[in-house]
């Protein structure tokens, strides 16, 4: 979902065009309270916010940051900018986005496979340290051997996942 806040008249143009190119909802908000009340209330993916709105009420930008949380913020001057332009700002705000949050998923996996692969680095050597300790009962070897071997089977399509 966007969020549009712009009083212009040519706002809803805009916002019709938006959702056109994106194929997302738009809401379109006239004052910043109420855009503050829509980034409160609901997740937005990019945040369109006119220059003009924003410097009548330049106390309520910071508040306007404070709460956009993941969403990307486009900032145009509606006085200026035709709605060809703004929708051209928000395909590359959007293709950045998109580029961003694969980069972001791509680490948050690489951390966790390092995570999980030292984790069972830590299991393998407990389980071939107490495979050595002299006269281990045989059904505790038996299932030392046995995690063993799972922890094996887990590491290795750990490391197919990294391959491909």
């Amino acid at each position: 979902m966007i969020l549009l806040l712009s009083s212009v008249i040519k706002a809803k143009e805009c916002a019709r065009a938006v959702e056109q190119a994106s194929h997302e909802p738009v809401e379109l908000c006239a004052a910043v309270q109420e855009a503050i009340e829509k980034l409160q209330a609901q997740e937005f993916s990019v945040v369109i916010l006119d220059q003009l709105v924003l410097d009548s009420e330049l106390e309520q930008e910071e508040a306007i940051c404070k709460h956009l949380g993941s969403a990307t913020p486009i900032y145009v001057n509606f006085a200026i900018a035709g709605v060809e332009r703004i929708v051209r700002e928000l395909r590359r705000a959007l293709h950045r986005r998109k580029q961003e949050l694969e980069a972001a998923r791509k680490d948050a996996v690489r951390v966790l496979r390092q995570e999980m692969n030292d984790i069972l680095t830590a299991i393998l050597l407990s389980c071939q340290m107490a495979l050595k300790i002299p006269e281990l009962p045989q059904q505790a070897e038996t299932k030392m051997q046995e995690l063993e071997l799972l922890a094996t089977q887990l590491n290795a399509k750990l490391g197919a996942a990294c391959v491909g």
